[in-house]
């Protein structure tokens, strides 16, 4: 016969909820205090992706450029060293409107011409980043919003708030994360953020249906138990759905150069917190939902 899982999940909720609880007030602190590194997507300027034929350093690309005031110049390798490739993003210049032509004769004019080539170029106003910036704010909000909804619709209002605020839980920490790190955040984030939310939602309607499935013994007597009993029964499948995804974006993270780099960092730690957050918040929310909801709708009737 299969052995089956028997951790205490919910005798230690509240340990485990205060180790979140530290994990998201110490990411407020963080993203209130530092702040993001918007990319230029969200604050508007110039990003130039270069190949360079010899082998030369962020410094000597830097010293280079800085004959042409151009402000602040951020000069990044990504990719292979063998492959010399190196990112530029400066902000953009009222009085450079081909920033990218500017760049590359400056770098010829150092390095020789034929020894660069500029692969790519992304330019962005800074209203245009302004706009971009307050959208994908909304767009988290909404997302929110929207599994609140639907979780409530799918389950029922016990279960909603416990699966909005493991969200909750997960974008802030990983954001935490981008904020403490220096992190460029950009449209791909923003694309890894999106992501997580349905990953995680997705673990956690897993966690929530076996609860539902044994609902007809649930009591509140009984509740603990049961909903115990319910995380312990859907551990195998959650663990082996997250290493599934973990060693994908490990590969990502590794091997995917400076494109793929942060994106895959958001999912490896948003993979992480999902897999916590299932576990850990939804299901002892859901708990605490069901045991105060008849103190709440006194509270509603007395009004």
């Amino acid at each position: 016969m299969k052995k089956r899982f028997n951790l205490p999940f919910i005798k230690y909720r509240f340990w485990f909820m205060a180790v979140s609880i530290i994990f998201v007030v110490g990411s407020l602190t963080v993203i209130f205090t530092k702040g993001f590194n918007y990319g230029i997507d969200f604050k508007g300027g110039a990003k130039l992706e270069y190949q360079f034929v010899k082998p030369v350093s962020e410094s000597e690309v830097r010293t280079a450029l800085q004959n042409i005031n151009l402000g602040n110049v951020q000069v990044v390798r990504f990719g292979e060293k063998k492959d010399n490739r190196m990112s530029i993003k400066v902000e953009l210049p009222k009085e450079h409107a081909e920033i990218g032509g500017i760049i590359s004769k400056q770098l010829e004019k150092t390095f020789g011409k034929g020894e660069i080539k500029l692969e790519q170029e992304e330019t962005v106003g800074p209203k245009v980043g302004e706009e971009l910036r307050k959208k994908a704010w909304l767009t988290i909000l909404f997302s929110w919003a929207l599994m609140l909804i639907y979780i409530g619709y799918r389950f029922d209002f016990f279960f909603a708030p416990g699966a909005v605020l493991a969200l909750i839980h997960d974008v802030v920490i990983t954001l935490g994360f981008f904020a403490l790190l220096g992190k460029e955040i950009n449209l791909a984030i923003l694309a890894a953020i999106l992501t997580l939310i349905g990953y995680s939602i997705n673990d956690t309607i897993v966690v929530f249906d076996r609860i539902r499935e044994n609902s007809s013994r649930i009591s509140p007597s009984t509740i603990n138990n049961v909903v115990n009993e319910s995380l312990n029964s859907t551990l195998s499948r959650t663990i082996i759905t997250s290493l599934t995804v973990l060693f994908v974006v490990l590969v990502l993270f590794f091997k995917g150069g400076g494109t793929l780099h942060n994106f895959a960092f958001a999912l490896i730690v948003g993979a992480i917190v999902g897999t916590y957050s299932s576990l850990f918040i939804a299901a002892p929310v859901y708990i605490g939902s069901y045991n105060n909801w008849p103190k709440f709708r006194k509270m509603l009737a007395k009004r």
